[in-house]
């Protein structure tokens, strides 16, 4: 069965893809940046007074596991 090269959906004879670039890069970078604040509000909370690169790694982290959570739960890459 043949797939489409831009969301990797089945290609039927009604086949549409489901957004266009504009949304699913705004999906990307909305789920980074709550990753991002998730993440420097946990360093706060842990520790009252974080060093700066402790806030800058845990903001990375946090977009990071965000957007590996997002790929996991859609099922595209």
């Amino acid at each position: 069965m043949a797939t489409c090269p831009k969301c990797f959906g089945a290609l039927t004879e009604n086949h549409k893809c489901p957004k266009g670039p504009l949304s699913r890069v705004t999906d990307a970078l909305s789920t980074v940046v709550v990753g991002g604040i998730i993440g420097i509000i946990l360093s706060y909370v842990i520790d009252e007074r974080p060093v700066p690169a402790l806030v800058v790694a845990s903001a990375a982290l946090g977009a990071v596991l965000a957007s590996a959570v997002r790929q996991a739960i859609s099922g595209r890459p």
